[in-house]
């Protein structure tokens, strides 16, 4: 199971150009609004990064405003372990549960995924939040990450499995978010 104290999101270079093309696109930023701002409440932290910004544009600016005091790296890897700042950051943070989300599915967050699990994380694929230019790239992506061990979640399911009961002001909080 998934705790606050373990966790950390990262979030995959849901760029201004590559998010214009993917499949469900407003589902996916519907999701990752979600689940971005239940992290807040929650107060899990949230590592975003940021592929070739020079060329794929900035984060989309729907997400920005829930992405303050947030760590944002870019990086020309497609696996976000294949950058020294990403590996840092992970280390500093000592977390070793790992919620993925973003995009694309089967190029930068599968790579991503399977180098963290090489390297003993823990990892829980957001697959309501993570999307690709097709249908098809991100079933086959979903299927290859579970197939290699990979927990396959939505946003509810981490938020509330991460809240763990209805007893607090943040089960509001939650609750209000998800509907």
């Amino acid at each position: 199971m998934l705790s606050i104290e373990s966790s950390v999101l990262v979030v995959v270079d849901v760029q201004v150009k590559l998010a214009a093309v993917m499949h469900q696109k407003d589902k996916l930023l519907a999701n990752l609004t979600k689940l971005l701002s239940g992290m807040r409440v929650l107060e899990v932290p949230i590592v975003v990064t940021e592929q070739y910004p020079q060329g794929l544009g900035p984060t989309v600016p729907e997400l920005t405003p829930l992405l303050t005091d947030c760590r944002t790296l870019s990086k020309k890897s497609f696996s976000c372990w294949g950058d020294d700042s990403f590996r840092s950051v992970l280390e500093e943070m000592g977390r070793k549960q790992i919620m993925m989300c973003g995009i694309e599915s089967h190029v930068c967050v599968y790579q991503t995924v399977m180098d963290l699990m090489h390297h003993g994380f823990e990892v829980s694929l957001v697959a309501d939040a993570t999307s690709s230019r097709s249908a098809m790239f991100v079933g086959i992506a979903v299927e290859r990450m579970r197939d290699a061990g990979c927990s396959i979640v939505n946003t509810e399911m981490v938020l509330f499995e991460l809240l763990k009961t209805s007893d607090s002001d943040r089960f509001k909080e939650i609750s209000k978010i998800v509907k």
